[in-house]
């Protein structure tokens, strides 16, 4: 087959993706990220980053990462064993092992990527995963690797949880791991964790967490959703892995991690592709989430302010009548249900950036038919001004759209 014929089937799937209303069009940003960012459709204020504590422009990140530059070089042009390390990776790695309460952790180019090498190393044949039914893609595509048995509970429900683990135990596992996201991110909605490791103590099992939209900022300290569900409390965890993010909260740069059990962190050094075949993380971005790993950690500032916009902005859209869904998170989903919830989400984001601020609607198949939204995400670099903003355009959007 030559790629003239495959060409064509190749542009009947992207009008297939088109007529369906999925194809995804990149929006170009001409400032660095932040809450006020310029567009090529102009300025904008900034409502769907995950810049949570504001820190991928923070002077002392920024900083951290330049002078890195000259200390350490550009690139690492090698793998972690070979000569890929440098003593700032294992730095960071302590400190992020330290902040999570782990002995250790290991860092990845991504969270996709340390999601995507730690099932197939710790879970065979004999071995059972129990996934939460909306985790990650990062995830699901990790459990997919793995020759492990496969298991699937309905999202955060532990009567569902509970079957799982029966079956499992009633197939003979060796191992199981329950698996579920700290955050899931369409939603805002928290893992009931303390329910799962009750489960996971009852039958044997381990509990693994992605924490990616929680690290830095959830819970009284920042150490993400084990601390706020009150599985972790400074000294003991019972959650045995926690894979997380630089990309987000800690300066949004890239790499990833896993912290977790000695052993756990010890065999994935020697057996996680993602980890033995891919570069180490960029010496400038080891030091820039150094630097925001440490604001995160000895301030709380950044998650106080956070706090305070998240319920703002809840509070002055229920005013204005618009339908949130419930929670605290600053990720908050507003609903457009029914038929016509897709069609009107788009053209209220479309709307809302013709007047200087910019969201993204998602529907279906990103969530369930029926339940489109525009993904609302607070940063602690959002002023009370900025969300007033926000807020009018939502108003005045909704009704131009009608």
């Amino acid at each position: 087959m030559t790629y003239g014929a495959i060409r064509e089937q190749l542009a009947g799937e992207l009008t297939a993706i088109e007529e369906a209303g999925l194809f995804k069009r990149e929006r170009q940003i001409t400032t660095p990220q932040s809450a006020h960012i310029g567009t090529t459709q102009g300025p904008a204020l900034n409502f769907c980053a995950n810049n949570y504590l504001g820190l991928a422009d923070h002077p002392d990140v920024v900083a951290a990462a330049r002078k890195a530059l000259d200390d350490w070089g550009f690139g690492m042009a090698s793998v972690r064993f070979i000569c890929g390390t440098q003593t700032q990776h294992r730095e960071l790695e302590r400190e992020i092992a330290q902040f999570s309460g782990t002995d250790d952790a290991i860092l990845f180019p991504s969270c996709f990527d340390a999601n995507g090498g730690i099932f197939e190393v710790l879970m065979g044949p004999e071995d059972a995963i129990i996934s939460d039914a909306l985790n990650h893609a990062s995830i699901i595509d990790g459990v997919r690797l793995s020759k492990a048995q496969r298991y699937r509970y309905s999202n955060r429900d532990m009567a569902d949880l509970r079957s799982q683990l029966e079956a499992a135990r009633d197939a003979d596992a060796r191992r199981i791991l329950i698996v579920t996201d700290g955050v899931f991110s369409m939603d805002g909605y928290y893992a009931t964790l303390v329910e799962i490791c009750d489960l996971a103590e009852e039958f044997g099992a381990m509990v693994m967490v992605d924490d990616s939209h929680a690290v830095g900022f959830v819970g009284e300290h920042g150490r993400g959703t084990h601390e706020h569900c009150g599985v972790f409390d400074g000294v003991t965890n019972r959650v045995d892995i926690i894979t997380g993010t630089l990309g987000k909260a800690l300066g949004g740069g890239s790499g990833g991690y896993v912290a977790a059990h000695q052993e756990i962190v010890d065999l994935l050094k020697q057996r996680a592709r993602p980890y033995l075949f891919s570069n180490a993380v960029a010496p400038s971005i080891v030091a820039g989430s150094r630097a925001a790993l440490a604001i995160a950690r000895d301030s709380s500032e950044q998650r106080e302010r956070l706090k305070h916009n998240a319920a703002l902005f809840r509070s002055l859209m229920t005013e204005a009548g618009f339908d949130l869904l419930p929670g605290s998170h600053p990720i908050v989903p507003v609903m457009f249900p029914g038929e016509d919830g897709a069609r009107r989400a788009t053209e209220i984001a479309d709307a809302m950036l013709t007047r200087g601020v910019y969201v993204i609607a998602f529907s279906f198949p990103v969530v369930p038919r029926g339940q489109a939204r525009i993904r609302v995400q607070l940063s602690a670099a959002h002023t009370d001004d900025d969300i007033r903003t926000c807020v009018d355009a939502f108003v005045a959007s909704r009704d131009e759209v009608g």
